[in-house]
This record gives C-alpha cells, sequence and structure tokens, in this order.
C-alpha cells in the first residue's frame, strides 16, 4: 500500500492566527511530502511497500531507522492535520472523553499543563502524545519520528515539536505554540473517534 500524501482537511488560512498559511505551505507541501516520497522509496527497497503504514512503523523499528524515520512521520502527520480544525481547542470535550481525562488525568487542568510540559521538555525534535494504554489515557513524549504505536499503545492525540511546525509564527517560544494547539486548535472530536477506536 503505497504512502500517499493527503490533502489537508481546510485550506491553508483555515488555523491563522494560530498556525499560518506560509507554516501549512512548508509543513505539508514540503515536509510531508518529502516523508512519502522517500518511505515509499525504502518502503520498497525494504520488501514493505505493500504494508500499511502502521505496519511498516512497527515492523521497521529498531531495525531499519531511514524506513523507520519517514514512515512515522508520515503516520504522525496523517494524523496531525486531523488533530486541528478551525475554532478547535478549549476544555469543552465530548463526554465521554471528559470522563476519561478527569479519571485517567486529574481533569482537563492537568492534562493541558501535562500535555503542554511533555512537548515543552522534549528536546529537540519529537512529539507530544495523548494515548491509550492498557484501557487507560496517558501522557508521554517521542523523539524524532517515533510514536506511541511502537510502545503498545494507541495514539489518540499528537503535537508536532520539530522546529518546522512552529518556527515561522513562534520562532522558539515552544510553549506559546503548544498553549495555542491547546487553546484553539485541537479537533475533540478526531480525538474522540480515535479514542473509541482504541477502546473498541
Amino acid at each position: 500500500m503505497a504512502f500517499e500524501l493527503p490533502a489537508l482537511p481546510y485550506d491553508y488560512e483555515a488555523l491563522q492566527p494560530y498556525m499560518s498559511k506560509e507554516t501549512l505551505e512548508y509543513h505539508h507541501d514540503k515536509h510531508h511530502k518529502a516523508y512519502v516520497d522517500n518511505g515509499n522509496k525504502l518502503a520498497a527497497e525494504a520488501g514493505m511497500g505493500d504494508l500499511s503504514v502502521e505496519e511498516v512503523v512497527k515492523q521497521s523499528f529498531g531495525k531499519n531507522a531511514g524506513l523507520f524515520n519517514n514512515a512515522a512521520q508520515h503516520y504522525n502527520h496523517i494524523h496531525f492535520w486531523k488533530w486541528m480544525k478551525k475554532g478547535g481547542g478549549g476544555n469543552k470535550l465530548p463526554g465521554a472523553l471528559q470522563k476519561a481525562v478527569d479519571s485517567d488525568l486529574g481533569g482537563y487542568d492537568k492534562f493541558k499543563a501535562d500535555f503542554i510540559a511533555a512537548g515543552t521538555t522534549q528536546f529537540g525534535s519529537g512529539w507530544a502524545w495523548l494515548s491509550v494504554k492498557d484501557g487507560k489515557l496517558a501522557i508521554s513524549k517521542t523523539p524524532n519520528g517515533e510514536n506511541p504505536l511502537v510502545h503498545g499503545a494507541s495514539p489518540i492525540l499528537g503535537v508536532d515539536v520539530w522546529e518546522h511546525s512552529y518556527y515561522i509564527d513562534y520562532r522558539n517560544a515552544r510553549p506559546k505554540y503548544l498553549e495555542a494547539f491547546v487553546d484553539s486548535l485541537i479537533n475533540w472530536d478526531y480525538v474522540l473517534e480515535l479514542y473509541e477506536k482504541a477502546k473498541g
């Protein structure tokens, strides 16, 4: 199953002022496209061209760094675009998700603080995550393209803290970018969809 660059689920101006048109053009059209192109080439070379992106990620982890980095970043970004929407974010979570955040993470305010802290303290490039692991919500961070799939968890929300995700708009102020992401961009409906799948 060849990797394909998905179209953005909104136009390039939709996430302004929290994420600029310029950032989306570079991030989606250049960076994500490179992961797709390189990933397809490396997957074919490794004899994994027919596998799903999730399978390529799991099978290449710890064995084929080049393929893993591109496949994992492709997987992460397929979801990253959908984890944001115009008029997103805020503390009005769908019921089932709110219940899980309250019971597993100590409530929305604690989730927000811990999620932003995970992204802020990820040294260098990487991601901060909200995942379902062993039936419960958990917050984590990973370096580079690594994601919770390779640690036995199902990611339901992730934020990209590579510099290309925020440098045009926020320069080196990563915490400001993370706050804007949580307060104004998260697509909670998509997070719920992935949560229900992970629990199912």
